[in-house]
């Protein structure tokens, strides 16, 4: 059985995480060592691959960047 996705949910996070991330230049090695989660978990989060990323690693992600998780969340405006 083939898994949903939700492609404009998690293309908000993957590009609203990237965003940040470039803002406050960090790269994904400093943001691991921040977050305490492994590189690949973000890297799947950024580039999409993880269409739903549990709420505890987005809050993780979220006060590692100083941010919230609705801002990681949001739509484009």
């Amino acid at each position: 059985m083939k898994k949903k996705s939700h492609p404009k949910k998690f293309s908000n996070i993957a590009g609203n995480l990237r965003k940040i991330r470039n803002e406050k230049r960090l790269s994904k090695s400093k943001l691991v060592t921040k977050t305490g989660l492994d590189y690949h978990t973000i890297a799947k989060i950024e580039s999409g691959l993880t269409p739903d990323p549990r709420v505890a690693t987005m809050v993780k992600i979220a006060t590692a960047l100083g941010t919230t998780v609705e801002k990681l969340t949001s739509s484009p405006k």
